[in-house]
């Protein structure tokens, strides 16, 4: 049997999903677009309804394939194509603080509902809540 002469195995590769540092804000300048996730489509694709009112087929790029992972709903940078307009590049996903700063500079439009967490939306919805002063009175 061969000597194992590695440091580990699949888990040590993975690394630690640490990014505690803020990074720059990116705009989007001429060719790109803000787009917000409808649906994942499998395959390194999703489809996006962009900024511009276009709903377009996205493609996930290679250094973002694994490593940083979109979901429906998500704020996400794409970058349009001259010769597919029906299609575009996502170039980079912005975290929640990033896309309500985003919203905050009039970037992203008001109508766009950026994902809270979800201990905000439960709080939202009170009415599946049983009061026991309610039980009381029966």
């Amino acid at each position: 049997m061969p000597k194992n002469k590695g440091k580990g195995g699949k888990n040590r590769r993975r690394g630690k999903n640490e990014n505690d540092e803020k990074r720059e804000l990116v705009f989007k300048e001429d060719g790109q677009e803000y787009a917000q996730v409808t649906r994942m489509l499998g395959n390194g694709r999703l489809e996006a309804q962009c900024m511009d009112g276009i709903k377009r087929l996205c493609h996930i790029r290679g250094k973002m394939r694994k490593k940083v992972w979109v979901n429906a709903g998500d704020i996400i940078l794409v970058g349009l194509r001259d010769y597919q307009d029906e299609k575009a590049d996502v170039i980079q996903k912005y975290m929640a603080d990033e896309a309500r700063s985003l919203k905050a500079y009039g970037e992203l439009p008001e109508s766009i509902r950026v994902n809270e967490s979800n201990e905000q939306e439960e709080g939202e919805n009170n009415d599946d809540l049983i009061h026991f002063d309610d039980i009381s009175e029966i």
